[in-house]
């Protein structure tokens, strides 16, 4: 649960349910994107957007960490995302992973009436799926 899910929860997060459910889609993209684009980005990027979505860190508290101003750590994260959405547009990972995932549980639905098809086909679309 993201810091700003637990704020709205308490009560202490002015955005509305729709708005909060926006933010965690949007903080798991940039997620899946950064597990896919995050090794093209510079260490610098790397770093500040572990910080800002995986450690919940304010801009002002990567700010202070780097001693750098708050509007520089929003442009160095938005400049990392602007990125890794222009490597998506071009590669077409993350879609591809995702398409590949729907297929692999397709096939095992098809499958749940062939529990020999599906013994033997589970651990291999396993295998495939872990290659991402």
């Amino acid at each position: 649960m993201t810091l700003a899910f637990r704020f709205y929860k308490m009560g202490y997060c002015k955005a509305s349910g729709a708005e909060v459910t926006a933010m965690l889609e949007k903080t798991t993209r940039i997620n899946l994107l950064y597990d896919f684009y995050g090794p093209l980005l510079t260490e610098k990027q790397r770093a500040m957007l572990e910080l800002y979505f995986h450690e919940d860190w304010s801009l002002g508290e990567i700010a202070g960490h780097y001693g750098i101003s708050r509007q520089a750590v929003y442009e160095a994260v938005k400049r990392a995302q602007d990125a890794m959405i222009d490597l998506e547009s071009r590669l077409h990972l993350l879609e591809k992973h995702r398409r590949r995932r729907e297929i692999a549980e397709e096939i095992l639905r098809r499958l749940e009436d062939v529990p020999e098809g599906k013994r033997v086909a589970e651990p291999l679309l396993q295998r495939l799926l872990d290659l991402d």
